[in-house]
């Protein structure tokens, strides 16, 4: 019988250890993500944006050179190239794993939960012309001569409901009848 619980006490000691050891992997990787940043910038190098490992933006720099753009295409160049950014953390991550955990399934569980948070960023479309613009009806989309473009056609606006008018023997509905008596 003493052989027997000195084996389970064995076997338990060994699992004590190797999750011991799993742990302290892990939270190497965790304490290796911590510090990682992911930088992009714009082509023509107006925007730069820099992203921590948890996707929150950690600086934005706009060069002189923006000053000149209409401030909703710098907005834009600034959510693209966050998501740029973002969709590059999972690639820290599994290279971060491979370096100190190694690959298991939980690894895997937590490289494909970073890119269902993080997807990859819609394909960059070409630059659209003035013509091709959509109309916003911002101080910049005043036609050369002056005037504004039309509005466009909104959807049509729901038909009105009739309201019930309220008979002498709803009155008392209202916690005690009329508060203009």
């Amino acid at each position: 019988m003493p052989d027997s619980i000195d084996a389970s006490e064995q076997m338990i000691e060994g699992w004590t250890k190797q999750l011991q050891q799993t742990a302290a992997r892990y939270q190497a990787m965790a304490e290796r993500m911590q510090g990682q940043t992911v930088t992009e910038r714009s082509k023509d190098g107006a925007v730069e944006v820099t992203v921590d490992a948890k996707g929150l933006l950690k600086n934005l720099v706009l060069a002189d050179s923006a000053a000149g753009k209409k401030m909703a295409d710098v907005s834009a160049e600034v959510m693209r190239l966050v998501q740029r950014a973002q969709a590059r953390i999972p690639e820290l991550l599994q290279q971060a794993a491979a370096e100190t955990v190694g690959g298991d399934e939980t690894t895997e569980t937590l490289v494909a939960d970073a890119q269902r948070t993080f997807p990859a960023p819609p394909p960059e479309e070409p630059a659209e012309s003035a013509s091709d613009r959509v109309r916003r009806f911002l101080p910049e989309d005043v036609e050369e001569t002056g005037a504004a473009a039309p509005p466009p056609a909104g959807p049509p606006s729901p038909p009105q409901q009739q309201r019930r008018r309220r008979n002498s023997s709803d009155e008392d509905d209202d916690f005690g009848g009329s508060i203009l008596s």
